[in-house]
């Protein structure tokens, strides 16, 4: 009878496909197009003296933000 008293814990569920699957590859997709968007527009875009500075400032700024946004997935 003890042996019934026992508290059995279900098996977490496992996240549908989408969620395993789809999602990260989109996620990807989505963080390394904003990352070479923007470091490719900081180049284009370069103002005066700014050499070598403002491509690395986008490039930190694009990373930053892709992982504050897609860091969770």
């Amino acid at each position: 009878q003890e042996l019934m008293d026992i508290d059995t814990k279900p098996k977490p569920s496992q996240p549908p496909w989408f969620e395993r699957h789809v999602q990260p590859c989109v996620a990807e997709l989505l963080g390394t197009a904003l990352f070479i968007f923007v470091g490719c527009l900081s180049v284009v875009e370069d103002s005066g003296g700014m050499g070598r500075l403002q491509p690395a400032l986008a490039h930190g700024l694009a990373l930053g933000v892709t992982v504050a946004v897609l860091g969770d997935i």
